[in-house]
C-alpha cells in the first residue's frame, strides 16, 4: 500500500463518514488523486463509500448501513445540533428545536424529515397534537457522537491529515 493510500485509509479511521471534499482538503491531495486511491480502497474492501444526502461519505468496513448515516449526518452543522440537543435534553416539541437552534421551522422540519428517514430520529403526537422528536437509538447515537466529536469540535485539520477539522461540516 502506498503512503498516499495508507494516509487516506487513516484519514477515514480516524473521521469516520469523512465526505469527499474534506478528504482531499485535509489531507491536501489534489481530487484526482483522492479518487484513485479512494477507489482502489474501495476495491480491497478496505474503505466503503456511501452517498447520503447528496454527498460521498467514508467509512471502515466495521459500520453498518444505520451507523454509517447515522456518523454522515452528524456530520453536517445542522444534524450536528439537532441529534446533540436531542441527546442533552431527551424528546422535545419540533417547534422547541427550531427554537433553541434560532431557526425556521420549516428549515427544522427538512433536516427531521431526513434524520427520521435515516432511522436517527423519531416523532410522534404529543400533548395537544404538537409533533415531538426523540433519538430512535440514544445510547448508540451517543457512542457514534463520541467517536466523531474531535474531528468536528474546530480548527482546520494539518495538511498531513493528522489532526482534525470541521472542513467537512455543512460547507
Amino acid at each position: 500500500m502506498t503512503d498516499v493510500r495508507r494516509r487516506v485509509r487513516e484519514h477515514v479511521r480516524a473521521n469516520p463518514g469523512v465526505h469527499f471534499n474534506a478528504l482531499a482538503r485535509n489531507l491536501d491531495i489534489a481530487t484526482g488523486q483522492a479518487q484513485y486511491h479512494l477507489h482502489r480502497l474501495g476495491r480491497r474492501d478496505d474503505v466503503v463509500a456511501e452517498r447520503i444526502r447528496g454527498r460521498t461519505h467514508y467509512f471502515l468496513p466495521e459500520y453498518d448501513a444505520w451507523e454509517r448515516r447515522t456518523l454522515a449526518l452528524y456530520r453536517r452543522e445542522t444534524d450536528r445540533e439537532l441529534v446533540t440537543l436531542l441527546l442533552d435534553e431527551g424528546r422535545l416539541p419540533a417547534a422547541t428545536l427550531a427554537d433553541r437552534l434560532g431557526l425556521a421551522r420549516s428549515t427544522v422540519s427538512w433536516h427531521l424529515d431526513s434524520l427520521s428517514n435515516a432511522g436517527v430520529v423519531e416523532t410522534s403526537r404529543g400533548a395537544r397534537g404538537r409533533i415531538e422528536v426523540s433519538l430512535a437509538r440514544p445510547a448508540a447515537t451517543d457512542r457514534l457522537r463520541r467517536e466523531v466529536a474531535p474531528s468536528v469540535a474546530g480548527g482546520a485539520a494539518p495538511a498531513d491529515g493528522g489532526g482534525y477539522g470541521v472542513a467537512d461540516a455543512d460547507d
